[in-house]
């Protein structure tokens, strides 16, 4: 946290003393108590800057927060200058927004899963009720500081529907149906004024709730193509007022084919008899049938109409006009006439339409398309249907987006009375973008950024003067005379490139700040001295890809990829670097359906988003694995191969000179497929013919325990040194197998005595079994890191009913087999194994290691808890060496003695009071400065930062005394020549003697 300064410990107020002496020894003891006090303050006030200093905050890391797919909006309406706008997410999350900058007020993150499920939000005033986990609990919050005004648990049942009940113009209560039973609770406080149970609930359906201000609440219920049950239920006492059942042999569902308008009349839509049914709630026994056909309608060929009302105050029955989609882009205003259907306006074609009510008037938004990159709004009358003047409105579409899918609308009354709105808009992409008239855009919010699946962080390219600079000593020169010349050359391409930089500082210094562009090229983009600067490329849920700046955390680019499938995965793997000039850096990104398997590929450019003009292969059968080689084609592409349900291999790209290096090297390409669901693990070889060979097969018994992971070493990962010097300077080699596999299982039967944990460490060549652990009285979910030559991973002890860690290293021994190579196939000896477990004070979100460039700078675990902090736990505190008894030599290894707790420190948590929420995965990069580590931590909010493990070793601080450095080399300097002078006359002299 970052501390401005203490508060004094304690205040004194100015009062009249009595003038008298202490005896010397009360005189002594009170001076000592000042001194005991003054030495707590030291200590205190020195205990509360033990954090990151404050010119440190947002300096090198930054944090953005998000809250997800919008599930329902509503605009704060009770002052008109409210600048609020009410969220209830998928993500589990209720939130405020400001309307004018899209910043968040205050935001409420629930429990993951059906327990933190938003059910309903009701807005009524300055109180928002919401109903979460499946009706498990009935909240209602002050909309202005977002304070829980209070709490309800609710009786147990499968939640159907909610609503506000009011009457004489006051909504006092709002209503709750389950599947048995109805309740009304109070607005102020949440008590229960009554809750009784449905009638017949074994049979009916109860879907709906209905109140229109007349002293009466409706729950509706459909027994599925046979009839409607309606139950008026008596607001004061809960007393049944009236059942009826109405024949509905073609209705199945309420909610989606069904609403009230008007004084109480429920009208549904019958998709295939055409026609629309009405039904007078207070009186009616028998449905009115309306063909669509009779009103001049028709739907359209495999849509299902869709009907939107509104009802603006609970108090008061709804209004007699709705909206009838009868396709894509086709919506009718419809109104209710004296039990009589009347089309108010036509409106084809039509995107989105929406309700909304300032003061008294009602006014019906319809969004059209106005071209292939733009639509356009306007306001119309909900009472005449006619268009309201002054109320366009132009929204472009993004042509990376999605389409829009959602419109909520905020209007106003002007001061002369007319009409004025804007809009929210979200996107098939899950965007939100805030709009005023007449099309400008306010704000907008990235919302699939709450859901990141993968991400990669690629280096920047150079600059062309940097490439110049690179070209003149890449290349050889003929001579002396022609290096000149490139010299020449190189420092004229400097010199222009620095005037058009300062042309370019003077032009827009004499700019607005709002009218300076700055516009993504390859001339602002470009790789800063250590290379801190990277693109982050991230990979959404939703299938939009975005390219992040990690020094500010700004969007350079995104890209929509349409028809993705909702429970798709994606792996995204680096195939060329910007190393590579002129090449363009590539990135392939493979999204495979988790229920047929079926894959398909997007080749990209990391740095703008733009998708390359390389054509990858179609994939007609179901993959089952992919792999990224070292060979590289001409391009200096790296060569993902593809292993299809058939065994059959596929190379991208799949040139004749990729295929001939695969067919020289195929004898050494290995690699394993994973079958959880029959316990197997099969090792493959490929063959010249680009066919496979099965080598080796392990067999678990899916009865006695499951695959729950397997983890293999990160391929970028460098190691420094290959050994550990022990206290009496003999060496300890670590045994480093790149092929080694850490493959978790756990039991199946999840009895507290017989459940399991299993770690099986497995040579991916060979399949030879290395080492094998089990954890028993243990479950999951098990975290796992695999870095060098040791596992660490973290379990549930359901024993002790505490999270502990286990961590495993192994070792050659004191002699090297083999020092200059490793084989997988020439490993006589097995290698020793220390293991060590300890006991985790909190459970943890995710686990990851740090990564430098060399590998010199020791490693960290960092740890995402579900606090939302980050913690840089050192490795050294997990070391399966540690001592119980301190000896010599282990002092001389700076050993820490064996203790089971592990610590956690304040000071280790790099993201200080940057609380980031639900923390899914945590990804490091190796920046150009080997003490610093780029990390990034994704979940429902995004958190970039450095860590420094060893220490910036490599940097000089920020407050280094450069002015008294120079001055003491300047004394230096001229020292030394007046001494020289001085010591030349002395020579002199002594020769003329």
């Amino acid at each position: 946290m970052a501390f401005r300064g203490a508060a004094p410990l304690s205040h004194y107020t100015s009062r009249r003393h009595a003038h008298f002496r202490l005896p010397p020894s009360e005189e002594q003891a009170a001076a000592m108590a000042k001194l005991v006090l003054s030495c707590l303050q030291c200590i205190i006030l020195c205990s509360t800057v033990e954090s990151v200093f404050e010119d440190q905050v947002g300096k090198f890391d930054w944090r953005q927060q998000y809250v997800g797919k919008v599930r329902f909006a509503h605009f704060d309406t009770h002052v008109q200058s409210s600048k609020k706008v009410l969220l209830a997410t998928e993500n589990n999350v209720f939130a405020s927004l400001n309307t004018r900058t899209g910043d968040l007020f205050w935001r409420h993150v629930d429990m993951t899963g059906p327990e933190g499920n938003v059910d309903a939000l009701l807005l009524h005033g300055q109180d928002a009720v919401v109903v979460v986990g499946n009706g498990r609990q009935l909240r209602s919050w002050d909309i202005n500081v977002g304070g829980l005004n209070w709490e309800m648990v609710l009786d147990s049942g499968s939640f159907q529907a909610a609503c506000l009940v009011g009457q004489q113009d006051i909504v006092k209560h709002v209503a709750v149906l389950k599947k048995t039973a109805l309740s009304l609770h109070y607005l102020s406080n949440g008590h229960q004024k009554w809750i009784e149970n449905l009638p017949e609930s074994e049979t009916v359906a109860y879907q709906a709730v209905y109140s229109g201000g007349n002293g009466e609440v409706y729950a509706l219920g459909v027994v599925p193509h046979s009839h409607i049950a309606i139950v008026a239920y008596s607001l004061e006492d809960g007393e049944i007022i009236k059942q009826t059942s109405v024949e509905a042999p073609w209705l199945s569902d309420i909610q989606a084919s069904c609403t009230v308008i008007g004084q109480g009349t429920l009208t549904c839509v019958d998709s295939p008899a055409v026609s629309l049914y009405t039904l007078d709630l207070h009186g009616q026994s028998e449905m009115t049938q309306i063909p669509l056909q009779s009103l001049g309608l028709e739907v359209a060929v495999g849509f299902t109409p869709v009907l939107v009302s509104t009802q603006p105050n609970p108090a008061r029955p709804p209004l007699s006009e709705f909206f009838l989609q009868l396709g894509p882009e086709h919506h009718l205003l419809l109104q209710l006439n004296n039990d009589q259907i009347v089309t108010l306006r036509d409106f084809k074609p039509a995107l989105l339409v929406s309700f909304a009510t300032p003061g008294e008037k009602t006014v019906a938004a319809v969004m059209s398309p106005k071209n292939k990159t733009a639509c356009s709004l306007n306001l119309f009358s909900a009472e005449t249907g006619r268009r309201l003047l002054d109320t366009t409105l132009t929204f472009n579409l993004d042509p990376f987006g999605g389409k829009p899918e959602k419109l909520y609308v905020q209007a106003f009354l002007k001061k002369d009375d007319s009409v004025g709105y804007r809009v929210m808009v979200q996107t098939e992409d899950h965007t939100l973008t805030f709009i005023q008239q007449p099309g400008r855009v306010m704000w907008t919010r990235e919302e699939a950024l709450s859901d990141v699946e993968t991400m990669e962080m690629v280096d920047l390219p150079l600059t062309g003067t940097q490439a110049e600079l690179e070209g003149e000593f890449g290349k050889k020169a003929d001579g002396l005379f022609s290096m000149l010349l490139k010299r020449l050359s190189s420092q004229l391409i400097l010199l222009q490139a620095w005037i058009a930089h300062l042309w370019k500082m003077f032009y827009d210094a004499r700019k607005p700040r709002s009218q300076v562009k700055n516009d993504v090229t390859i001339e602002n983009l470009s790789r800063d001295e250590f290379n801190l600067q990277k693109m982050m490329v991230m990979v959404t849920a939703s299938g939009k890809l975005f390219g992040i700046d990690s020094k500010t955390g700004s969007i350079l680019w995104k890209h929509y990829l349409e028809n993705i499938p909702s429970n798709a995965a994606f792996k995204l793997m680096v195939q060329r670097t910007t190393a590579h000039f002129p090449h363009p850096p590539q990135c392939t990104l493979l999204i495979k359906d988790k229920d047929t398997g079926l894959a398909s590929l997007h080749v990209f450019n990391p740095i703008f988003g733009k998708k390359s003009h390389v054509n990858p292969p179609a994939l007609p059968q179901p993959i089952l694995q992919s792999l990224m080689l070292p060979v590289m084609d001409q391009d200096y592409a790296k060569v993902l191969l593809l292993v299809d349900d058939q065994y059959k291999v596929s190379a991208f790209p799949s040139t004749k000179n990729v295929l001939q290096q695969l067919q020289e090297i195929a004898s050494s390409i290995f690699f394993y497929l994973v079958d959880s669901s029959q316990g197997r693990l099969s090792g493959y070889r490929l063959r010249t013919d680009l066919s496979t060979e099965l080598i080796w097969e392990i067999i678990l018994p899916t009865e006695v325990q499951k695959i729950v992971s397997v983890k293999g070493k990160r391929p970028n990962e460098h190691v420094h040194s290959q050994g550990r010097v022990m206290g009496d300077r003999s060496v300890l080699y670590k045994y480093l197998n790149p092929n080694l596999l850490a493959v978790v299982t756990e039991s199946t039967d999840l009895h507290q005595e017989r459940s399991f944990v299993g770690m099986l460490l497995i040579d991916g060549v060979t399949g030879r079994i290395i080492h094998e652990a089990v954890q028993r009285k243990t479950k999951g979910p098990v975290h796992v890191v695999h870095s060098e030559n040791w596992v660490v991973y973290e379990y549930w002890s359901t024993k002790s009913r505490r999270n502990e860690f286990s961590v495993i290293e192994l070792y050659e021994g004191m002699e090297l087999y083999n020092s200059t190579v490793f084989s997988s196939l020439d490993r006589p000896h097995a290698p020793q194994v220390l293991q060590q477990s300890y006991i985790f004070p909190s459970s943890i979100s995710t686990m990851e290691a740090t990564l430098t460039e060399k590998g010199i700078t020791s490693r960290h675990l960092l740890i995402g808890l579900p606090s939302g902090g980050i913690l840089s736990l050192p490795k050294m505190f997990l070391d399966p060496r540690r001592p119980e008894i301190v000896s010599e030599q282990s002092r001389e290894e700076n050993l820490i003695p064996y203790a089971p707790e592990l610590p956690i420190r304040t000071e280790w948590f790099i993201n200080y009071n940057q609380t980031v929420s639900r923390v899914r995965g945590i990804h490091t990069a190796p920046s150009g400065l080997e003490s610093t580590c780029l990390v990034v931590a994704y979940g429902l909010d995004i958190y970039q930062t450095r860590v420094y493990p060893s220490k910036q070793f490599d940097v000089l601080k920020d407050d280094y005394d450069y002015m008294l450095i120079s001055s003491v080399l300047f004394a230096l300097f001229f020292a030394t020549m007046i001494s020289k002078r001085l010591a030349e006359v002395k020579l002199l002299n002594r020769a003329w003697r």
